[in-house]
């Protein structure tokens, strides 16, 4: 018997920022962040009932799960889920690599389980996917995941974890409205078929296409984000004044949109949070609708920008 479609919130909250340096951060994605806002953000998002925080080992090398773990002591675990990875190459050198790993994680959330357990690329599928069934077994992880994996990769290890009797239960690749690789390589079709959640990180592309930057106004000096999206925004600018065109009847940000587009293409997407308004967008996110003639026209302005946004951690999904 397959294992049961996990039940998920419509929007995970990523914490990838949460692994800057400083005080809480201020490192890769420029923003510095404290303790005591991080702990507002965590509350307002649990009054919205947006519960579920996506983390990995390799956001800060453990740190993102450290504050994570940390700042979610206020709540009983049983108010909100967890989703972290395997990250191969991160892996030890030790018998099971991938039990190994998980103990750290589980030690920094300061929990016994996860709700989501990715295998964070697709290094070695035969190698690593067979480790995840015992870890199924045991119930310190309760789904398994796979992340940047093509759907030549999905099938492989869903045949693997399926001679176990479970699954994978959901996928979670970079995707966003100019970006949508898993959408033309049938990844999204493949999931909505077979009632696998498709998750999207990068919805925003690090901020890029939150409204929030422009030529006149970079992403932050010096930061990673910046060298890799600021020469960007000037092709971006169409699109991010017509996210802002479309949201602005509704009391919404051009943010809000981009994230109302992913949930309209059936995903759910993982935003990153770092500040207590962040949760109000995507109360607004949810609730909005966008028109049929709305979305076509955000594609066609987001493929006149010929931008290319994959990482270089990712494979083309149509490999």
């Amino acid at each position: 018997m397959r294992s049961e479609r996990p039940s998920l919130p419509g929007i995970a909250l990523g914490t990838w920022a949460w692994g800057d340096s400083g005080e809480v951060g201020d490192g890769y994605f420029g923003s510095a962040l404290t303790r005591a806002g991080l702990e507002e953000l965590v509350d307002k998002a649990h009054a919205a009932g947006l519960t579920l925080w996506d983390t990995a080992v390799v956001y800060g090398m453990g740190r993102s799960e450290t504050v994570l773990g940390e700042i979610l002591k206020r709540y009983a675990r049983s108010e909100y889920q967890l989703s972290t990875k395997f990250t191969p190459q991160a892996a030890g050198t030790g018998k099971d690599p991938v039990a190994d790993m998980l103990e750290q994680s589980l030690a920094r959330l300061a929990t016994d389980h996860v709700d989501l357990y990715w295998i964070h690329n697709p290094a070695d599928v035969e190698r690593w996917t067979p480790r995840m069934i015992p870890l199924l077994e045991s119930g310190k992880v309760r789904h398994v995941g796979v992340s940047n994996h093509n759907l030549r990769d999905i099938e492989r290890a869903d045949r693997i974890l399926g001679e176990a009797g479970f699954r994978v239960a959901a996928v979670q690749n970079h995707y966003s409205l100019v970006y949508r690789g898993a959408e033309d390589a049938g990844i999204l079709a493949y999931c909505r078929d077979r009632d696998i959640p498709f998750f999207a990180y990068m919805v925003l592309e690090q901020g890029a296409l939150s409204g929030r930057y422009s030529p006149a106004n970079p992403l932050p000096e010096g930061s990673e984000r910046a060298k890799a999206y600021n020469g960007m925004l000037p092709r971006l600018q169409a699109l991010t004044d017509k996210l802002a065109t479309i949201g602005k009847p509704h009391g919404a940000t051009a943010a809000d949109v981009a994230t109302a587009w992913a949930i309209a293409k059936a995903s759910t997407p993982i935003i990153g949070v770092t500040r207590p308004r962040h949760v109000d967008g995507l109360v607004r996110a949810r609730t909005m609708v966008l028109s049929h003639a709305e979305i076509v026209e955000l594609e066609e302005l987001a493929d006149a920008t010929s931008v290319d946004t994959r990482g270089w951690w990712e494979q083309a999904m149509g490999a």
